[in-house]
Formats: structure tokens, C-alpha cells, sequence
């Protein structure tokens, strides 16, 4: 009698534990810290990201942040807001919306 209960005892252990090892999240590598692209009602102009700009600013859609972001990457950081009229798409009137968002830190 003793062997049955054994086995069912063993049973037990061996699937309590393969149901503890399922539901445990895999361990996986911590994201590394993110880049601020926003800081306070401003945002980076030398690090925000495509999407961060079309969510960050008025009149941005995608093809003007890419455009932004693709005029940094080619010509390097801005060194002033204004240089963003350099960037084709963006004119006076769209920079003056977005001047007082802007930052280069």
C-alpha cells in the first residue's frame, strides 16, 4: 500500500513543480535605459525619434518627422531650432508652432 502512495506523492511533487516552472515569466535581459526624447512639455530635437516627433508636434505627420529625423542623421545634430527650416516640408509658419516644444538638450 505504501508504493501506490509513493508514486502519488511523487506525482504530486514532479507537477507542482512543472506548473510553478510554466507560470513563471522567462527571464529575459532588462531593456536598457530609454533615451529622453521629452522633457517636460519639450521635446529633443537631436534625439527624439520619428514617432515622438509626429506625436509631439502639431502639423508633424510621418513623412516630416522622417524627414527630420533622416536631415539629423545626415547632417548631424541641429545646433539651433531654426536650422529645422532647413528640412524639406518644414516652413516659418509650421516652426513658430513648434518653437516654444522644441529643445536641443
Amino acid at each position: 500500500m505504501r508504493i501506490p502512495s509513493l508514486a502519488s506523492l511523487l506525482f504530486v511533487i514532479l507537477a507542482s513543480a512543472s506548473i510553478a516552472a510554466n507560470a513563471a515569466p522567462p527571464a529575459t535581459a532588462q531593456p536598457a535605459a530609454p533615451v529622453v526624447m521629452v522633457q517636460g512639455d519639450k521635446v529633443n530635437l537631436n534625439k527624439a525619434d520619428a514617432e515622438t516627433l509626429q506625436r509631439e508636434l502639431a502639423g508633424i505627420g510621418l513623412a516630416k518627422a522622417q524627414a527630420i529625423v533622416a536631415h539629423r542623421e545626415a547632417n548631424g545634430p541641429f545646433n539651433s531650432v531654426d536650422e529645422l527650416l532647413e528640412v524639406k516640408g518644414i516652413g516659418k509658419s509650421l516652426l513658430d508652432k513648434n518653437h516654444e516644444r522644441l529643445s536641443l538638450e
